[in-house]
């Protein structure tokens, strides 16, 4: 591979992981050509323009920063294959719909193609970098498609994301470790050690770990099943919680004390979303089943099912709450995106609690402040007729709430938590609910000005003190 830096960079994607990634390595290697590629024209037409294709906190400042100068957004992928000295695929990987491992193996045809379109264009001695999550051994396949096509001097390395939408920039600029898995040859470590140099731009070379290929894969999918398994372990003792007079809250920050388990993702809530952990684990069980370890993909798929069950578990507290009918009640939804801070509905609970609303024949105000409103429509399959009279989605959190029977919050939104929740309840249909899916509002100020309030995690009829010993005394 030589000695020679990386002075031109490839990504192949220019979606969640791939924009604000290319960003911030435009941003600290102002020496480095970055562009990013996409064969989708109006999401490279967004790049280029005022209004990004995705939300991130503080991302339009950087590209304005960096845009026209060392970061490139471009549909001319052949151009750019051919120039680069390192191509980053950052393309999704979806769960297959069809064939053998339907609904839970990763379906790998965009990686397939982009590593076609490498060895048709690319011009060898370049190293190519998966960031995609792929499942173990997914580099292999690269490699033997650059190799079937007379590239074997190519270098295929792995170096998975770690980022978080909605903290993406803080992320890449301050990661806990950069993960870079390779072969274990003189021209492998020389193309690991050429993406560490890119890397120690800002990131201090001891947060930067070096691993064989298939430990960094596997790292990856390894690192989402563990995040969403502490938050289904959580939720798990929400039921619990509300049964015996606990406070979920209170269990969690006892938990989170303690040095070995530490409190980040333990907090309680409707359920997860996002594009990442329902489907890494989904492929991580296909994995364990074709490795024939059952056991192992028993365990993993226990954690999607709780978070299901929450999810449903909630969704039934709304229709429990307000009489056992929804029929023509007016719900107002804050929140329709996974989680705050990004725009991304990929998996969002609020999906999925607000299909259930809908079958119950509810009519939902939908409020989000970074969704459109397409994207809701699309989402919650409404097209026409009497499905497209039960949502509404509005641009105001006031108007949303007219005329409502109840709140349902579904993403931790913080403009929610500073609402004027009296002018609010002054315009609901009476008695006024809210439901937290969230835990973020004030329930105890909420209920004198009141409302009638549900949360997760906690049964606010139940005395925190008093009643708990008499409930077990019953029970026992």
């Amino acid at each position: 591979m030589g000695d020679k830096k990386i002075r031109k960079i490839c990504c192949i994607g220019a979606g969640y992981v791939g924009g604000p990634t290319c960003c911030v390595i435009a941003l600290k290697c102002p020496e480095i050509t970055v562009t990013v590629v996409d064969k989708n024209a109006d999401r490279i037409n967004q790049w280029n323009s005022e209004k990004l294709p995705i939300y991130e906190p503080g991302l339009d400042e950087v590209v304005k920063q960096c845009r026209n100068k060392n970061l490139i957004f471009s549909t001319d992928i052949v151009t750019a294959i051919k120039e680069a000295d390192l191509i980053f695929i950052c393309v999704n990987t979806p769960t297959k719909n069809c064939g053998l491992g339907k609904g839970r193996a990763a379906d790998l045809k965009y990686v397939e193609s982009a590593a076609r379109l490498i060895a048709d264009v690319g011009v060898g001695e370049q190293i190519v970098v998966e960031k995609s999550t792929v499942p173990v051994r997914a580099a292999e396949i690269i490699m033997k498609i650059l190799k079937a096509n007379h590239h074997s001097n190519y270098q295929i390395l792995s170096n998975p994301e770690f980022l978080a939408e909605g903290t993406a920039l803080q992320d890449l600029l301050y990661p806990d470790r950069v993960l870079i898995g390779g072969e274990d040859t003189v021209e492998g470590k020389a193309a690991i050690n050429k993406l560490c140099a890119v890397y120690e731009h800002w990131i201090p070379r001891e947060k930067i770990i070096t691993t064989n290929t298939w430990s960094s894969e596997l790292s990856k999918l390894a690192a989402n099943a563990f995040l969403a398994q502490r938050i289904s372990s959580i939720n798990s003792l929400c039921a619990v919680c509300e049964a015996t007079g606990a406070d979920v809250s209170e269990v969690a920050a006892a938990v989170g004390l303690d040095s070995r388990i530490g409190p980040k993702f333990l907090q309680a809530s409707v359920g997860f979303g996002g594009s990442c952990f329902q489907k890494d684990i989904l492929n991580l069980v296909y994995i364990c089943e074709t490795l024939n370890i059952p056991q192992v993909a028993d365990y993993w798929q226990q954690v999607l099912d709780m978070n299901m069950y929450q999810k449903t578990r909630f969704s039934q507290k709304i229709v429990d709450a307000l009489f056992n009918t929804l029929t023509d009640k007016n719900i107002a939804i804050f929140g329709f995106a996974f989680k705050k801070d990004t725009g991304d509905t990929r998996e969002s609970p609020a999906i999925h609690v607000c299909l259930n609303l809908l079958e119950e024949g509810a009519k939902l105000h939908i409020y989000d402040p970074k969704v459109e409103r397409q994207q809701i429509m699309d989402d919650l399959h409404v097209d026409s007729g009497d499905n497209l009279k039960s949502v509404t989605v509005f641009d105001n959190p006031y108007q949303a709430t007219l005329n409502t029977h109840a709140i349902v919050i579904c993403t931790e939104w913080d403009e929610f938590k500073t609402l004027d929740y009296e002018k609010i309840y002054r315009g609901m249909t009476k008695p006024a609910y809210i439901f937290d899916g969230r835990k973020i509002l004030p329930h105890e100020d909420l209920m004198k000005i009141g409302y009638i309030v549900e949360t997760i995690g906690r049964d606010l009829s139940k005395s925190v003190n008093g009643n708990n010993w008499q409930l077990f005394a019953e029970q026992s």
